[in-house]
């Protein structure tokens, strides 16, 4: 490679200024890359034949802040903000920028070679109660104020912040403190947040994916967990693995709500209690083979409501329900005399329920006997034996009525009969091959 002298620079640079030569022409006759001899003519411009001379300098993290900074506000390009801040190679601008993207300030200060562990270990840390100290602590507390405040904002913005979010906001405070220190206030791992600097600006392959993603969980008002819209994306001819879902409902900040503690209708023996028959196997071949029923609690204007459904373990649909302000018999009666009506062979049913004192009552094992309907209930204390209905319980709650708002007791009944007929025929479950209860057991009858 030729090396140039400062006064071989100069002259090769005022023939292109004379305007007799072309650029391209120059470069060819002194056999120098087109691009460095346009380098040189751009520093020649701004700082004349000093642009030349030999310099050994070393740059602070202060000085490289002020060049990046200049050139985004400013406009200019690497190569003519290397040639006015008089800066040999425009590829040291581009490793700079590179590194303040990458990991903020912390990148654009000289990292010490040969350090030993020794002397790591020997460092003096700031006294307490000492200026140094004094000012770390200051800076710790400005540099969480500055997180939270546009942490807050994004909150009171979109409701909701993602891991994303939280990444954003730390690129955005890199140039006023250091990246570690960053992440490890929005507790983020370094891999998460270099993954997406490198990444921020490709597009979004996914992007249609979220876009429908969204629609489905806004359509069924948030109450499909990952699973079920991979079923439900399948059902609409998208093949597409649930892991992956449930990265981009993350991505989104989707995901279903917590659920509430339900009503016990334990009171001791008051009646008769049965054998637990059912003992945990809640599959059943056909529809109105085995029937499962509990009460459950809850609150709304400051009184409680009782809600008592029966569900069918071949489908998991709902055959009926009661509700009503009072945990009384006639809430079980009358809802059993509701579901019996539905069915025509009753000899082969099987009920099971808790040792709730309900299903204790003379009355009630008198229904079930007169129908040939046999009985089975859970162990004491035992709310595993009755899982599925407990599972039940916690959708409706999650999905019902922590996402609906009610002017009245009456509101409510209204909008409990439309999500019960949404559970029904249109909520779909996975185990159930991605369809609905009644989608399910309509199928399994024209197959058969």
């Amino acid at each position: 490679m030729t090396k140039f002298t400062d006064i071989d620079k100069i002259n090769a640079v005022k023939r292109y200024l004379s305007g007799k030569e072309s650029l391209q022409t120059i470069a060819d006759s002194i056999r120098v890359n087109k691009s460095v001899f346009l380098n040189w003519a751009q520093q020649y411009r701004y700082h004349g034949e000093k642009a030349f001379e030999k310099v050994y300098a070393t740059y602070t993290w202060e000085y490289k802040l002020d060049v990046l900074n200049y050139m985004n506000e400013h406009g200019t390009s690497i190569r003519e903000t290397a040639a006015i801040f008089n800066i040999p190679a425009p590829s040291t601008l581009t490793n700079w920028r590179k590194q303040l993207e990458m990991e903020g300030l912390d990148g654009l200060k000289m990292k010490k070679k040969g350090r030993s562990s020794m002397e790591k270990d020997n460092r003096k840390k700031p006294v307490d109660g000492s200026v140094e100290a004094l000012k770390e602590e200051v800076e710790r507390l400005r540099m969480e104020n500055a997180y939270f405040k546009k942490v807050e904002y994004l909150s009171s913005k979109q409701g909701k912040i993602t891991k994303q979010d939280k990444t954003k906001v730390v690129y955005e405070l890199r140039t006023e403190f250091p990246v570690i220190a960053l992440l490890q206030l929005a507790n983020i791992p370094r891999s998460t947040y270099y993954y997406w600097v490198k990444n921020r600006n490709r597009p979004d392959r996914d992007i249609e994916f979220k876009k429908l993603i969204q629609s489905i969980y806004d359509e069924h008002e948030g109450r499909y967990g990952y699973r079920r819209i991979r079923d439900e994306l399948t059902n609409r001819g998208h093949k597409v693995n649930h892991k992956k879902v449930q990265r981009l409902m993350e991505e989104l900040g989707l995901k279903s709500l917590v659920r509430m503690k339900k009503y016990r209708s334990y009171k001791g023996t008051m009646g008769k209690i049965v054998p637990n028959i059912l003992n945990r196997n809640f599959k059943a071949q056909k529809p109105n083979e085995k029937w499962i029923t509990d009460i459950t609690e809850f609150k709304l204007f400051g009184e409680k409501l009782y809600l008592s459904p029966i569900l069918d373990l071949y489908n998991g649909e709902i055959i009926t329900y009661t509700i009503g302000s009072r945990p009384v018999y006639s809430l079980v009666s009358t809802m059993l005399d509701q579901a019996i009506e539905k069915v025509t062979d009753k000899a082969k049913l099987l009920i099971h329920s808790d040792q709730g004192w309900h299903y204790q009552m003379k009355q009630y094992r008198h229904a079930l006997k007169q129908h040939g309907i046999t009985q089975s209930m859970s162990r004491k204390g035992n709310c595993y034996d009755n899982a599925v209905i407990e599972k039940f319980f916690g959708i409706k709650k999650s999905e019902f009525l922590y996402l609906k708002e009610f002017d009245s007791v009456g509101h409510l009944k209204l909008e409990l009969d439309k999500y019960i007929n949404y559970y029904n025929n249109k909520r779909i479950k996975t185990k159930l091959k991605g369809m609905s209860p009644v989608q399910y057991r309509v199928h399994a009858q024209q197959v058969a």
